[in-house]
């Protein structure tokens, strides 16, 4: 039988083991390479933002005020400033209390303009991303405005809007700011004292009390839309979790199977069977 002989040049023309055809998984970048928000945007929503903030809505739920008197903002323009009008921050999740559900009481939010509403956010919370992260823990600086700064250049600056941290703390006066990283599952807390903000810390069960509507914040391990993840989310002033709607609706089912099932026992009890009733 003759054999095929090869040359030293045909040898060469063969791919290496390594060039064969390769996932695309192995050789192109990752969820985790490639940046999750575009060039001078802040802060655009992923996933966990999107969850994160609806779960701490349905939760939201306090004693000290009706629903008809409590507005929960998602990711929609907070406009602070009536001598700037256009100068607008974007949290994440925040909450108004002792003002109108809706619009004029009729319509439903475009965005949040506190010279119109006359109710500054009681509460913020800042979901950290890479972007916004340094500005969210006001860990960022306006431009210098030495004297040896020019004029046209100071001007410019002081008609810069300030920082996401000055207008919580300073402009808006909001009682209590957090923000959570849910990559390193870690909690900030701020609370106004004086001037500015002071850290606080939790209690002996790792949440932190809002007094003044009767609420805890806190982190909890569970499912929520069938992701299990460690969530920021409301407990009660007894240290319950506030249920969502879902949950609610569970618990309710449960306690009416358990009731029938009690009927059912003790009917059995009595000698009657309950499936002839």
């Amino acid at each position: 039988m003759s054999q095929r002989i090869i040359d030293s040049s045909q040898k060469s023309a063969l791919p290496p083991q390594e060039q064969l055809v390769r996932s695309p998984r192995d050789t192109l970048p990752t969820m985790y390479d490639l940046p999750s928000e575009e060039v001078g945007e802040s802060g655009l929503p992923d996933e966990f933002h999107v969850f994160q903030s609806q779960l701490l809505r349905e939760t939201f739920q306090t004693q000290s005020y009706s629903p008809d008197e409590v507005f929960v903002g998602t990711d929609i323009n907070l406009y602070f400033d009536v001598s700037h009008p256009g100068w607008y921050k974007r949290p994440d999740w925040f909450a108004s209390v002792g003002v109108s559900r809706l619009y004029d009481k009729k319509d439903l939010r475009l965005s949040y303009l506190v010279w119109q509403e006359e109710v500054n956010p009681l509460i913020v919370v800042e979901l950290l991303s890479p972007s916004t992260e340094k500005e969210d823990l006001g860990q960022t600086t306006r431009s210098s405005t030495s004297t040896k700064t020019s004029t046209k250049a100071k001007a410019r600056t002081a008609n810069e809007p300030p920082s996401k941290w000055s207008v919580y703390q300073t402009i808006l006066r909001v009682p209590f700011y957090f923000t959570y990283d849910h990559l390193t599952k870690q909690i900030r807390a701020f609370r106004l004292n004086g001037d500015g903000y002071i850290s606080f810390l939790p209690d002996k069960e790792g949440r932190f009390s809002l007094p003044t509507i009767g609420l805890y914040l806190g982190l909890w391990q569970g499912s929520y839309q069938n992701i299990n993840e460690t969530w920021l989310r409301w407990f009660d002033e007894q240290g319950n979790l506030i249920p969502t709607p879902l949950e609610k609706s569970d618990q309710e089912k449960e306690t009416l199977t358990e009731k029938l099932a009690a009927l059912n026992a003790k009917l059995i009890s009595m000698g009657i069977d309950p499936d002839k009733l």
